[in-house]
């Protein structure tokens, strides 16, 4: 392993320490989309949250999907009774490693349903993206989810 990836790996784990010391809570949980594999969600307060995935992607055989996002949540649009259903928007990047790689900017548009009385929430997300690298294309993308709240 290069210096630069030693240093690049020691910053993320260093981020993402003090990122899950200050949760509220950590949901972990599958999505099926573009991309189809692991979710995780880190609730920094009640209306904003770290969101990644970890996953393929459908673009090209054998393709990794990463990305990661800040979003932001409003829960006042849609009241209902049970659970709470915000809606939720916000920003952050994409990556898809092969051989080659493609770098995005990718914008998550969503709504999340929160269960009353479970440990759980499921989303469905649209996600307009913007390829920055190699070279620039505009796409969009969808997925829908679940995961399992801890500490809530």
């Amino acid at each position: 392993m290069s210096r630069v990836s030693k240093s690049l790996t020691f910053l993320l784990a260093v981020t993402l320490f003090n990122i899950t010391t200050e949760a509220k809570s950590i949901g972990l949980g599958i999505i099926v989309g573009e991309p189809t594999g692991i979710s995780a969600k880190v609730w920094l307060g009640k209306r904003s949250a770290i969101c990644g995935a970890l996953g393929w992607s459908f673009e090209g055989r054998k393709n990794m999907d990463i990305q990661s996002d800040y979003i932001l949540h409003s829960f006042n649009l849609i009241p209902i009774e049970k659970g709470e259903l915000p809606i939720y928007y916000g920003i952050g990047g994409r990556a898809i490693i092969n051989d080659n790689y493609k770098i995005a900017l990718h914008i998550p548009l969503g709504i999340e349903y929160l269960f009353y009385n479970a440990p759980l929430d499921i989303f469905l997300e649209i996600s307009p993206l913007m390829d920055l690298y190699p070279k620039t294309k505009f796409n969009i993308t969808g997925s829908i989810g679940i995961r399992f709240l801890f500490g809530k």
